[in-house]
C-alpha cells in the first residue's frame, strides 16, 4: 500500500519521503534540507500511533499538514482521537482521486492539524 501511494504521489509530481515506521519519519523530517508540506500517516501503526507521529512531526515543523489515513471503523479511531470533523481522514481503500483530493483538501488549508 505504502508503495503503491508513493507511486501514484510521484507520478504526480510530489517528491516523497517514504518511511516504513514513525521513527523513521521522524529521522527522515528531521534530516530533510526542505519544507515538508505535508504528512500522510496511518492512524494505527505499530510502536507509534499516527497523532503521536504527527504531534512530534508539528513540533519539529509547524507548518506541516497532516493527512490521516485508516481502514478501521470509528470505534478504533476514536481511541485514537481522529474523530475530530476537521481532522482530514482518508478511508482505505482509497482511490488515486480521492487520495489527490484529500491531499488538496489539507494543502489548501482546510484542515486543522492535531
Amino acid at each position: 500500500m505504502r508503495e503503491l501511494t508513493r507511486e501514484i504521489l510521484e507520478t504526480a509530481g510530489y517528491t516523497v519521503l517514504e518511511a516504513s515506521r514513525g521513527d523513521e519519519a521522524l529521522r527522515r523530517c528531521r534530516d530533510a534540507g526542505t519544507p515538508i508540506d505535508l504528512l500522510l500517516t496511518d492512524v494505527v501503526m505499530p510502536q507509534m500511533s499516527g497523532p503521536e507521529l504527527a504531534r512530534r512531526i508539528l513540533a519539529l515543523r509547524p507548518t506541516t499538514k497532516i493527512v490521516y489515513m485508516s481502514g478501521y471503523t470509528d470505534d478504533a479511531l476514536g481511541q485514537h482521537g481522529v474523530l475530530d470533523p476537521e481532522i482530514i481522514l482518508l478511508p482505505k481503500p482509497f482511490t488515486p482521486e480521492s487520495l489527490m483530493r484529500h491531499l488538496r483538501l489539507a494543502l489548501d488549508g482546510s484542515a486543522k492539524r492535531d
